[in-house]
């Protein structure tokens, strides 16, 4: 699962480079997208750390989590969008950082899958 998730990540982060640097589009203004990449877990992970989950019922603290997460990867879809129609970068470049994040989001989702319950080894041992 773990060299799944690494290679997830390695494919969306090239998608990321291909729409900066391929001569054609050669404009590094996507990159802002890799700081809603390291955004993007930090509200589920605090909320995690703080909420007990033992009851069933649906919690303030996590909603409100998974909301600013929600807000943090529309964001990530729309910059480049925002840059394609400024004119800052071409539509190929933004179709292929939205691509890319597709990808990088997708594996985020996976290792919270894969290593958020809470058994012997988990993302919270880290």
């Amino acid at each position: 699962a773990l060299i799944s998730l690494s290679f997830g990540g390695a494919i969306g982060l090239m998608f990321l480079m291909l729409g900066c640097a391929l001569p054609i589009y050669n404009q590094y203004w996507p990159l802002f997208v890799l700081f809603f990449y390291i955004l993007s877990p930090i509200p589920y992970c605090i909320a995690r750390r703080l909420v007990d989950d033992t009851d069933a019922m649906s919690n303030a603290c996590k909603e409100l989590a998974i909301f600013l997460t929600t807000g943090i990867v529309v964001s990530a879809f729309g910059l480049p969008i925002v840059f394609a129609r400024a004119h800052l970068i071409e539509w190929g470049a933004c179709a292929l950082v939205l691509t890319g994040n597709t990808v990088i989001f997708a594996t985020i989702l996976g290792f919270f899958l894969v290593f958020g319950s809470n058994d012997d080894f988990s993302w919270q041992q880290w």
